[in-house]
């Protein structure tokens, strides 16, 4: 039994999936997930500090320890990096400290390979059927796919996130009604001619990917709601984060310790897309950029000649 892992480095969370092929699919068999927040460390000068660094180190240092445990060969492994390692000044650094602990490179992939991979990774792992928009709010960059099955009909990664609109919109308490209305402004300005775009592809149902969305999710779940996004339960949440006055969001039912710190920035983006782009309502994806890089590491384990 050949086992592999996908490695993905995001703003946020540093992730694992350990895997093997079972009816020539990959069937995980150990995750790993880390939130490290990256995008968080990024200075005034573009490099990311020592103290973000130091997280991400440490954390591939755990993958390593994981691998090692699970038996997974250097050469049946895939380490993929987003958006923070695409535009920090010191990547070149962040590489030559990771190299010695992992025993191999780190691949910084562009944005629109970055999409290509959460499609791949989306559908193989949610039912549906139809042309879909899946939306990817990561810590730094968020993509925007239009697909109909295995046919990629748009593809589109920006340069804003969670973490990065936490940072500018939400760094003091109390949160306010004009927060939300900047990250509207924010994300239209983002968006810009894709807009139009976006909407005269048109969609039969919208799909998210992200923690920002699963964040949301998990709190549905907790409050034994139904689990579908609407305009209505974004607004219904913006109304209770304008009502705290810790950034920690300590009375929010449901909301888990580990969510809080992004969860108005991601509450935010969600809301400024329902509106620009006519969402009614939004379904959690089963998998994204972790589970397209499985996929084609699966192939590349089974001799196909695949590039990440």
């Amino acid at each position: 039994m050949s086992l592999y892992a996908a490695i993905t480095l995001g703003s946020n969370s540093f992730n694992m999936l350990v895997a093997h092929t079972v009816s020539n699919q990959p069937k995980v068999i150990a995750k790993y997930k880390r939130k490290v927040r990256l995008a968080e460390g990024i200075g005034s000068d573009g490099r990311l500090q020592s103290n973000a660094m130091q997280r991400g180190l440490d954390c591939l240092a755990m993958f390593a320890d994981m691998l090692q445990q699970h038996g997974v060969a250097s050469a049946n492994v895939a380490v993929v990096a987003t958006a923070t390692l695409r535009s920090i000044n010191n990547a070149d650094e962040f590489n030559a400290r990771a190299l010695p602990i992992l025993g191999l490179p780190i691949e910084i992939i562009c944005g629109m390979r970055e999409a290509e991979l959460i499609y791949q990774g989306m559908v193989a792992t949610t039912q549906g059927h139809g042309r879909r928009l899946v939306i990817d709010i990561g810590g730094a960059s968020t993509e925007f796919i239009i697909g109909d099955g295995e046919q990629l009909l748009f593809k589109t990664s920006l340069p804003f996130g969670s973490v990065t609109y936490n940072r500018a919109f939400f760094s003091s308490a109390p949160l306010q009604q004009m927060d939300f209305d900047d990250v509207q402004l924010s994300v239209a300005n983002a968006l810009g001619e894709y807009r139009q775009q976006l909407l005269a592809l048109g969609w039969h149902a919208v799909v998210g990917a992200s923690g920002a969305v699963q964040s949301v999710v998990e709190l549905l779940q907790h409050r034994g709601v139904s689990e579908i996004i609407t305009a209505a339960v974004l607004q219904q949440l913006k109304l209770e984060i304008l009502a705290e006055k810790s950034l920690d969001l300590p009375g929010i039912k449901g909301l888990s310790r580990e969510r809080a710190p992004t969860f108005a920035a991601g509450v935010a983006i969600l809301l400024a897309l329902f509106e620009l782009l006519q969402i009614q309502q939004l379904a959690l994806s089963g998998g994204a950029l972790r589970e397209g890089v499985l996929l084609m590491l699966a192939k590349r384990v089974a001799g196909e000649t695949i590039a990440l």
